[in-house]
């Protein structure tokens, strides 16, 4: 594709912008979190983390997720409600997903339920109207295991390799194919702007290490692989050869919570695109970058996965 370019229709995006709004695709659920003392629940999920953090950004979303006419539906739709982010729900038949974190015996165990192992999205009219008219399309955490769900949605996307952007995000509890998830993924890979992937999807889902993921995506076509690593920051990798790098921001006070870094990284990073072009050269995916690391400091030094905006930015 050609860069140093703005996306489409994104000139008036940013900060406290009225423009086109960023479609993402995925998962909103509620966390349950289950200490010896006490149990917490709070709105999350992957694609709701982006949706949200977007529109902390001054970016406008919208969510396209499985939300259930249930409390926990409610809790999920009051939530974005709060902070401006349009929800599209498909109505699943067992509800709204839940993921249960279970420290109460020491080690840390995770549980999803049925409604979550079961997620479905549909493409209907509003969802392809809602996609038609975003500027960028971003999913995380999508059930790419489903291959009619992965058809429908990248049939509905149409123009990926100038719009959409991805996140596997694959979850061990609601995984029930890795071999297809693999194969979808990276089908779908093929056909983005930018791909996100951490240490832990390069585990999960291949065995090997983060930079190997890197690699073998560009090789497969992805023209940008952004990785993240934690503590060890994140790079850039496109097709062309280039490889941009950036350690994690050093921010003042402790790190609190990594839950919501990831997201925080990639919803600072499609918010680069729409302000400033896919960057053309080093200068640009470093400026990229070094922004985003900023932003998943700060996250991070906060408890919950909202995403928070550094004093700097």
């Amino acid at each position: 594709m050609t860069e140093n370019q703005t996306v489409p229709g994104t000139e008036t995006a940013g900060a406290g912008a009225t423009g086109p709004r960023v479609v993402v695709v995925g998962d909103a659920l509620i966390d349950e979190m289950r200490e010896p003392d006490s149990v917490q629940e709070f709105p999350g999920g992957a694609a709701l983390n982006v949706a949200v953090g977007l529109a902390v950004l001054g970016v406008p979303s919208t969510l396209i997720a499985m939300v259930g006419d249930d409390a926990d539906g409610a809790v999920l739709r009051e939530f974005l409600a709060a902070y401006d982010v349009e929800l599209i729900a498909t109505r699943g038949p067992f509800g709204s997903s839940r993921a249960t974190s279970d420290r109460t015996d020491g080690e840390p165990r995770y549980a999803f339920n049925e409604a979550a192992q079961k997620r479905r999205i549909d493409f209907g009219p509003a969802e392809r109207a809602a996609l038609d008219a975003a500027p960028l399309v971003v999913v995380s955490c999508f059930p790419f295991d489903d291959t009619a769900q992965t058809d429908d949605f990248l049939a509905a996307v149409g123009d990926g390799e100038h719009r959409l952007v991805i996140d596997p995000n694959p979850r061990a509890g609601m995984m029930h194919d890795k071999a297809r998830f693999v194969e979808n993924f990276e089908r779908a890979a093929a056909r983005s702007l930018l791909t996100k992937v951490g240490d832990e999807d390069a585990e999960l889902l291949y065995g090997s290490t983060l930079e190997e993921l890197r690699e073998r995506l560009v090789a497969s076509g992805t023209h940008h692989v952004l990785a993240t690593a934690g503590r060890a920051g994140a790079s850039i990798k496109t097709d062309d050869g280039l490889l941009v790098s950036e350690p994690i921001a050093p921010l003042p006070g402790a790190v609190v919570d990594t839950m919501g870094g990831g997201d925080a990284t990639l919803a600072s990073s499609v918010r680069s695109f729409l302000t400033e072009g896919v960057p053309a050269d080093a200068d640009g995916w470093q400026r990229l970058l070094a922004t985003a690391m900023l932003v998943a400091a700060a996250t991070c030094r906060s408890e919950g996965a909202l995403l928070r905006v550094p004093p700097v930015l």
